[in-house]
């Protein structure tokens, strides 16, 4: 089969032929329609930051095909699989890897790994996981009611366009950050009000939020703080500058007043349920910005790694 590959973090990206995987006896083989790439895979292909390579192998990777999400056809079943049977259309993720940017994948049925609901393309399978399943990690450790006033900010990237359609699902008033070519975009997806980030400093506005969500991981919860109401809360993407998120997570609820979050995603088969129910009511649609065919892959991660691009890219295979 062909598959994007490469033996260590410093190499180049390149297109070859390599065996097929069989399934073994608890695995489910899925031939490959549509992949991403997407920050986590970013990370995994260049073991940066450092903390990816105690999952993906500290030396070199476990894989030498990158790839974290898949949506595919079944087309062989291991004697012991009884939740797939042969044909069924699936998507799954693994933020750790799972070597799905190739033709074939063979996966553990144990995995997160979901039946693609009916009227959904497979490209609009693949779109729907790493991204949305960050968002909806930040979300689901919070309680936020109807009418709750949110500040998203990143909200044309995959975390943050998935983000906004999620509270706009759970009928929260969200105010969003957004370049200029994106504003209609996110007022589309839900936003009630769209703040240029090219032109205006979102963090000099003077409403208040319960809650400040930064899908990219661009401001700090020092910088924001003013902006949440007495007891709300900032959750960002990233782990701060210096690292410092994880940390305010440990001490702030100590404190009284605002708070930080920084939750971990651990828990993708519970993700997949939720996104599975929304793309099938259709009160969620992934944005997909380009899509590139598998030989053009290399291409495809230095779009991504550039930071210029809007909600996912997709590799149809």
């Amino acid at each position: 089969m062909k598959a994007a590959y490469r033996e260590h973090y410093r190499d180049a990206l390149t297109v070859r032929e390599v065996a097929q995987p069989v399934a073994h006896p608890d695995e489910i083989l899925v031939r490959v329609h549509a992949t991403t790439v997407n920050r986590t895979d970013c990370a995994v292909m260049t073991g940066k930051p450092f903390i990816m390579r105690f999952f993906t192998g500290l030396m070199k990777p476990r894989s030498p095909i990158p790839g974290t999400d898949f949506a595919g056809e079944v087309v062989a079943v291991g004697d012991k699989v009884s939740l797939f049977k042969k044909g069924q259309r699936v998507f799954g993720f693994n933020d750790q890897g799972l070597g799905s940017q190739a033709e074939y994948v063979a996966v553990s049925e144990q995995q997160a790994v979901a039946e693609i609901p009916q009227n959904v393309s497979y490209p609009q399978a693949a779109a729907s996981l790493e991204a949305a399943h960050y968002a909806y990690n930040f979300l689901s450790k919070v309680k936020h009611t109807a009418g709750a006033q949110v500040l998203v900010n990143g909200a044309t990237g995959g975390i943050g366009s998935a983000m906004v359609q999620f509270l706009r699902h759970a009928g929260v008033r969200v105010t969003a950050t957004a370049n200029t070519k994106n504003l209609a975009l996110v007022k589309q997806l839900g936003a009630e009000r769209v703040i240029n980030f090219e032109i205006e400093d979102f963090t000099r506005i003077e409403d208040r939020f319960e809650f400040v969500f930064d899908a990219v991981g661009k401001s700090t919860f020092c910088k924001c703080r003013h902006l949440l109401k007495p007891k709300g809360v900032y959750i960002s993407s990233e782990p701060g500058p210096w690292l410092q998120n994880p940390l305010l997570a440990l001490f702030t609820p100590l404190l009284p007043g605002k708070t930080v979050k920084f939750p971990l995603p651990l828990d993708i088969k519970r993700s997949i349920k939720f996104i599975s129910e929304l793309l099938a009511s259709g009160a969620f649609k992934p944005v997909i910005d380009r899509t590139y065919a598998l030989d053009q892959i290399a291409e495809a991660y230095t779009y991504v790694a550039s930071g210029a691009k809007t909600g996912n890219v997709v590799i149809e295979i």
